[in-house]
């Protein structure tokens, strides 16, 4: 379908000017694919990790849930990139939590209060890394991203910019599944002391497998912060609950909402 004329791109822009360019809000990413896996992690892990007082970890089974997401985006308004993000689900301070959240995250986004707080997000280009660092606060850094995904099975690859080694590698192949819709994803960020929640709009067909023979694997040698995370996290060697994937990935990345005004 032409982009002029399809109705989920019709969608007004604000300019937003960064340190390498002027962008337009929200970001559009016509064609594009992910593997996201979730995990169940020990909640105390993750609450050390989201610092932000205004937020709280949402718990499932009195676990928390953490994605690991790879993403391959092959046409963007911002130009192609590869992206990885490494985030906890959570929720307003004093906001109620959903008995159901996995289920709950099927909801309409203007229902549902949870969103995911990102710890770690790197890019392949000084573009996608300034737009994020600075229209939405996200901790953005630049360095190789490799991404392959060939029916069930995937592999992708953090590399460490400090040296000649991977932070982290998420390889195997995912176990049942059934085709399903992506979900649209709340993120909340923190752009010079204000909580922002961003909403994530997405289209496109894709799988919603187990978890299967999927195993995130951390170099040794990393001493990354980011790698620093996943192993505080406890997700050396571990396999997802769930994965999703999909070679047809379209989004709109919307500007941030200063949460409270």
């Amino acid at each position: 379908m032409n982009q002029m004329t399809d109705v989920f791109f019709q969608y007004p822009v604000t300019p937003f000017r960064t340190s390498v360019g002027d962008i337009d809000l929200p970001i559009f990413y016509y064609d594009d694919s992910l593997c996201m896996a979730i995990f169940l992690v020990e909640r105390e892990a993750a609450r050390a990790l989201v610092t932000d007082e205004r937020l709280e970890v949402v718990t499932v089974r009195g676990k928390a849930l953490v994605g690991l997401a790879f993403y391959e985006y092959r046409h963007t308004a911002i130009g192609a990139y590869n992206e990885v993000g490494l985030a906890v689900l959570v929720g307003p301070r004093g906001s109620r939590q959903p008995r159901l959240p996995l289920l709950t995250l099927m909801g309409a986004l203007d229902r549902n209060p949870m969103g995911f707080h990102i710890l770690d997000l790197p890019v392949t280009t000084e573009a996608a890394c300034a737009a994020g660092r600075e229209a939405w606060g996200l901790p953005k850094f630049i360095t190789p991203i490799d991404f392959e995904l060939r029916g069930r099975e995937f592999r992708g690859s953090v590399r460490d910019p400090q040296g000649d080694h991977p932070i982290v590698t998420l390889e195997g192949k995912g176990g049942l599944g059934v085709p399903g819709p992506l979900l649209d994803l709340a993120l909340y960020s923190v752009r010079d002391g204000e909580l922002l929640r961003t909403l994530v709009n997405t289209r496109g067909g894709g799988c919603n497998r187990l978890g299967g023979s999927l195993r995130v694997s951390i170099d040794p040698q990393s001493r990354h912060p980011m790698a620093e995370r996943l192993r505080q996290l406890g997700l050396e060697g571990a396999r997802p609950l769930l994965m999703s994937s999909s070679h047809k990935l379209q989004l709109r990345l919307n500007a941030g909402a200063v949460v409270g005004s």
